[in-house]
């Protein structure tokens, strides 16, 4: 099938890249299949991660990864025409069986889907608990499941913060080989090997960024290694006020 809307819009996103002087670290590209379907799983600190795992995959092999998004992201023009227009998959919370099926059968077609398992941006920016859809549509489907962490596109635009065009920010993206999975494993048990490697995998991502030292009291940088992001707890707590914000307030009875 031809892509009029989706390879102009990767080669728009590499000139903004190149402009940016974003300072690409792509490690394990090796891992990522050059045919068939694939779940990339991957943590999620930034509006810009899927354009960055996409990059990654276009690295490797000009491959197209279909995201699964947040419907409320497709009611919105022109974004909504171009999402549709690239054929990623818009996911309603409230009735997500549709993108779940609409993902199992783009895996079944040979195509590669990118999720993003903590359903949100972490604003801690460390692995939250994850859910466990990417395991089951990677079960169903019969395909790699393959954690990915990236790190540093919050210091671009993350959730709670204007975009920012900062030059020349680090950006790391890591895929590991695929998670293995026993034969009748169940979703929930593979999901929680996947939190913990994601945890492992962004910790040292963290370790090995080149801007680590000039983290130290940065507002990127996660509490525990030395940065002012707010910690798990306090960014959970920062989530649900801001659900609780966007939620309408129902009038009084009578």
């Amino acid at each position: 099938m031809r892509e009029y809307v989706y390879r102009p819009v990767v080669r728009l996103a590499l000139i903004a890249t190149r402009l940016l002087g974003i300072r690409f670290d792509l490690q394990g590209l090796e891992n990522l299949p050059a045919e068939g379907g694939a779940v990339l799983a991957a943590n999620h600190v930034s509006f810009l991660d899927f354009i960055f795992v996409g990059l990654a995959y276009h690295r490797r092999n000009r491959r197209l990864v279909r995201f699964l998004a947040k419907r409320s992201v497709f009611e919105r023009w022109p974004v909504g025409w171009l999402l549709r227009s690239m054929r990623h998959i818009p996911v309603d919370r409230a009735a997500g069986a549709g993108a779940y099926g609409a993902a199992v059968e783009a895996l079944r077609a040979g195509e590669v889907v990118g999720v993003f398992p903590e359903s949100t941006i972490s604003r801690s920016f460390l692995p939250r608990q994850l859910k466990s859809g990417a395991a089951r549509m990677a079960a169903e489907a019969g395909v790699p499941l393959i954690p990915v962490a990236t790190w540093g596109g919050q210091r671009l635009w993350t959730a709670g913060r204007r975009p920012a065009l900062v030059r020349r920010v680090p950006v790391t993206v890591l895929v590991d080989p695929p998670l293995s999975v026993g034969a009748g494993e169940e979703p929930d048990a593979v999901t929680r090997r996947l939190t913990a490697r994601l945890a492992e995998m962004v910790d040292g991502v963290i370790a090995a960024y080149p801007d680590r030292e000039a983290g130290g009291g940065a507002w990127w940088m996660p509490a525990r290694m030395g940065g002012t992001a707010p910690t798990p707890e306090e960014a959970d707590g920062a989530e649900r006020r801001a659900i609780a914000g966007r939620t309408p307030v129902p009038p009084p009875a009578g």
